[in-house]
């Protein structure tokens, strides 16, 4: 049969849930029609008809394909680029490829991850005439509705609500709801309702969930303000709703993983990475866009436990911009409702494309205030000091981040607190973080510690000090033998189905006296931590120390042991990375010989062991 073009059809007008934007409950969602720039021109029949989905996730505050901490463009060992200008383009491309309607839809975390995100938030807060630099990017593609990820509720809930304000399409956010009535604070769905040449309107159901882990990681933030349930119960009470309203598809934008899993261990009763189990449990679910993991999956087929012979498909489009997701779906007239025949998948490159000029002049401004901001100098080091290392050994650089910690915490501590020992936690956020002899700008700094934690002390035992320590070593490969080994074969461990990553790997070391101890990576999960000793004798498992650190970890992110529900000493919601900044600015020089000392190490039966 020949393909007739589709009718042109009014623009899309996005209905504001009443209340949502309040922060009270809601569950109404949005209804419109495609608009012109995603309805398309054909692609239908009297009987057929298709339906394209194109995606993006985890953008983080990338506008450009610029790396602000190496003030260059960025690239990487397999030359991804990234950013929502490169993004366009590859949308813009995939529209003109198609005849059918294409929807448009991100899987969240979007306000947070450069400095470009962090200037728009902090230094000059968005407001007024002050518009997010996302916000006037992803405008500009034309998105029809996008999830909240975790990192959205980094810089509190008035900010966020001011960036919703600034969008054209809703965010959506099914399981977060009100902690009194249980409802939906931000709308849970939106409702597409395509014109079809010659048959019934194509209605296209998209809900939108969450991380119930923000509950952890953002507690100071949303506490007493919003829940987050779990991702399969809240799709439970929702996908119903919107097979009622008629919606012949079902897309979930979920910002949560396909691997089943927890960094956050049991601490919650709701799943992290439960993209999969959405896919598998609640029925009549037809594809998801996955986000939070960071990962490209280009296809994959989950079969539902609930529907003899469904298959969902689940499609992450990697991380930045680096990737666009790509769902195509076919469908058949069935009297007056529409039925999936096929659906197919992809995750397409953005490293081809050129920035989309219209984006790239709408950020530009702000672009350059950011470069500017970055590079201004803040102090000098004394010598070169790399991150590259520090997954494997105790390098300055790391020292310098729990000196900064620990040195805060105890100036700030007061009463019988203030003559307990202190301690410091860091990880290693980012390998490629250094600081070169000579000047230090603020992007050197930034580029040491990329998130936006905030700083605690908290009262530990000697003995939970241990445990803390045991619990951090399972970052760490089992093998045995001197090596040499590569940094790969010993770091990054799978542990519970999952990979341990970069920051889930803490270091502790004391400001009075010294911490040190030997981590035995030949002896299983558990028993790795030899040799622990303060100020050059056996660590007392009954002293108590106060511990600097952050407020992710404080909260239960990564699931360590004791910190959740220790004793809080210290916490005025001071910013790690601008702690480390001004103590540059107040001190003027980092030098190593201030606060450097190799406290520990890798030892396999307790002969040291060699990482090339």
């Amino acid at each position: 049969m020949t393909e007739h073009a589709q009718q042109p059809v009014q623009p899309s007008r996005r209905t504001v849930v009443a209340g949502a934007a309040a922060g009270v409950a809601a569950t109404a969602a949005t209804v419109a029609t495609a608009s012109p720039a995603t309805a398309g021109t054909g692609g239908s029949t009297a009987r057929t008809t298709k339906l394209s989905i194109l995606g993006t996730t985890d953008l983080h505050g990338n506008v450009y394909n610029w790396d602000y901490f190496k003030n260059a463009e960025f690239d990487d060992a397999q030359h991804n680029d990234i950013g929502v200008a490169k993004v366009k383009t590859v949308i813009d491309r995939e529209r003109a490829a198609r005849s059918n309607p294409v929807l448009v839809l991100d899987a969240g975390d979007t306000i947070q991850g450069t400095p470009l995100a962090y200037y728009y938030a902090k230094v000059q807060p968005i407001g007024g005439s002050t518009i997010h630099p996302m916000a006037r990017a992803m405008n500009l593609i034309g998105y029809d509705a996008a999830a909240l990820g975790n990192h959205e509720f980094n810089y509190g809930i008035p900010l966020l609500r001011t960036f919703e304000s600034q969008l054209n399409f809703p965010l959506l956010g099914a399981n977060a709801v009100d902690p009194v009535t249980k409802r939906p604070v931000f709308p849970p769905y939106v409702i597409k309702r395509v014109k079809v040449d010659r048959g019934p309107d194509l209605t296209v159901g998209i809900l939108g969930l969450t991380n119930p882990g923000i509950a952890i990681w953002d507690k100071a933030n949303v506490e007493g303000k919003m829940e987050f349930p779990g991702l399969v119960e809240q799709a439970k009470k929702f996908v119903p709703e919107l097979k009622a309203k008629g919606c012949d598809v079902v897309i979930v934008s979920a910002h949560s993983g396909d691997i089943t899993g927890s960094s956050y261990g049991d601490a919650l009763p709701y799943v992290e990475n439960a993209s999969t189990l959405v896919a598998q449990e609640v029925a009549d679910v037809d594809a998801i866009l996955v986000g939070h993991a960071h990962l490209d999956i280009p296809n994959r087929e989950v079969s539902s436990k609930v529907t003899p012979d469904k298959k969902v498909v689940l499609c992450e489009p990697f991380f930045w911009g680096k990737r666009v997701a790509v769902f195509d779906l076919e469908l058949e007239r069935k009297g007056n409702r529409w039925s999936i025949t096929s659906i197919t998948s992809d995750t397409l490159p953005t490293n081809t494309a050129e920035a989309d000029p219209k984006v790239a002049a709408a950020v530009q401004e702000q672009h350059a205030t950011v470069v500017k901001y970055v590079n201004s100098v803040v102090g000098t080091s004394a010598v070169a000091m790399s991150a590259a290392r520090s997954v494997v050994e105790d390098v300055p650089i790391i020292d310098f981040v729990n000196f900064v910690q620990a040195d805060a915490v105890k100036a700030g501590l007061t009463g019988a607190d203030a003559s307990l020992p202190v301690l410091s936690e860091a990880a290693p956020f980012n390998r490629a973080a250094s600081f070169p002899a000579g000047n230090v700008t603020i992007r050197d700094v930034a580029g040491l510690y990329i998130y936006d934690n905030t700083l605690l002390g908290v009262k530990l035992t000697g003995a939970q000090v241990k445990d803390y320590l045991e619990y951090s070593m399972r970052y760490f490969k089992q093998v045995s033998g001197p090596g040499p080994f590569t940094t790969a074969a010993v770091t990054n461990a799978v542990y519970n189905g999952a990979t341990t990553p970069d920051y889930n790997f803490d270091s502790v070391a004391g400001l009075d006296a010294p911490l040190t101890y030997d981590v035995d990576i030949a002896q299983p999960i558990g028993s790795r931590v030899t040799n622990l000793q303060y100020d050059g004798a056996a660590i007392d498992p009954a002293q108590e120390f106060v511990l600097a650190i952050n407020n992710y970890r404080q909260s239960g992110g990564g699931g360590f042991p004791h910190v959740s529900t220790a004793p809080v000493v210290y916490n005025r919601q001071n910013e790690i990375r601008q702690l480390l900044i001004d103590w540059v600015v107040a001190h003027g020089e980092i030098d190593p010989t201030d606060f450097a000392s190799a406290d520990w190490k890798l030892v396999s039966g307790g002969t040291p062991i060699t990482i090339t």
